[in-house]
């Protein structure tokens, strides 16, 4: 989390900094262990967890619930920037701009990159599936959206009309991969959604077709990815991985048909402001007995994490 000297100074009225053994709220990060019995064990007086982050499923633990501590985060402030971010993923995929520049720097000709170049499609008439109407997936659409693209959506939790005002319709995610140019994960990684997109998913996109992954690789069967890669039937723009930091020998780095960013789809200055500031919001609101408005409950994370 970035808090400017004015936002780190208003924090330090609110609650000056202690350690842990004293304190009433504990501001996290994406490095924070989890706050098991253990760790609780030091806080006896802790009552708000404040996380400068988006999913709080590997913070929080059984013994936080029964405690009554509470939990926000900042995923708010994140979705712009993500959406962003999908958002450029998706026009450089259409356009093939990252193998035009994969092509140029391996030391193929002009004329032989030109030649070889896939069809390309503008974002205007293309059919984008959007899998999961999160804050991401919501941020995402309304781009795609505002830029002429067919919006499919699939997402358990949310009604037909819903996905109507996002400006989509709703379908089945079997329907979305098969009509798709587009596929964009926005869901969140819970069990129902480990390896959401697997073999068979991948197979069921059409030839040329691309995927965009700004959400967790928890979403995907990478071992079934990188060989749909490898046969060059579809693109994939990749901001999130099994292992981070990505190995210097991964076969990703090597495929043509691959744009792959270190997983910092939130890490523009202004998102960074906005979670500071939501932050320092939240604890206000909470030391002021007002209600919070980024909290997350043990029953939401059944659909969110």
């Amino acid at each position: 989390m970035f808090l400017p000297p004015p936002l780190f100074a208003q924090l330090e009225r609110l609650a000056p900094i202690g350690p842990l053994e004293r304190a009433r709220v504990l501001v996290t990060g994406w490095d924070t262990p989890r706050v098991d019995a253990e760790t609780l064990a030091r806080a006896p007086e802790l009552r708000l967890v404040a996380h400068t982050g988006a999913a709080v499923g590997f913070l929080v633990s059984d013994a936080l619930w029964e405690r009554g501590i509470r939990v926000t985060q900042t995923g708010a402030a994140m979705a712009p920037a993500v959406g962003e971010v999908a958002l450029t993923f998706t026009l450089c995929l259409l356009h093939q701009v990252h193998r035009f520049d994969h092509d140029l720097r391996s030391g193929s000709g002009w004329t032989q990159t030109r030649a070889a170049a896939r069809p390309r499609r503008e974002l205007r008439g293309s059919v984008v599936g959007v899998v999961g109407a999160s804050r991401t997936g919501r941020a995402y659409a309304g781009l795609v959206r505002a830029l002429g693209a067919e919006l499919l959506l699939a997402d358990p939790t949310v009604s037909a009309d819903d996905a109507a005002g996002l400006g989509a319709t709703l379908v089945e995610l079997d329907d979305l991969l098969t009509r798709s140019d587009v596929v964009a994960l926005h869901a969140p990684a819970i069990p129902a959604t480990r390896h959401l997109i697997g073999r068979r998913e991948l197979a069921l996109m059409p030839d040329g077709a691309a995927l965009v992954n700004t959400a967790r690789s928890w979403l995907v069967d990478s071992a079934a990815l990188l060989d749909e890669l490898r046969g060059g039937r579809i693109d994939a723009a990749l901001d999130v991985f099994d292992e981070e930091p990505l190995s210097e020998d991964s076969p990703l780095r090597r495929l043509p048909n691959v744009l792959l960013t270190p997983h910092q789809a939130a890490g523009t200055e202004e998102a960074r402001h906005r979670m500071g500031t939501l932050t320092v919001g939240e604890i206000a609101r909470f030391l002021a007995g007002e209600p919070l408005q980024h909290e997350i409950t043990r029953e939401q994370l059944r659909w969110t994490a």
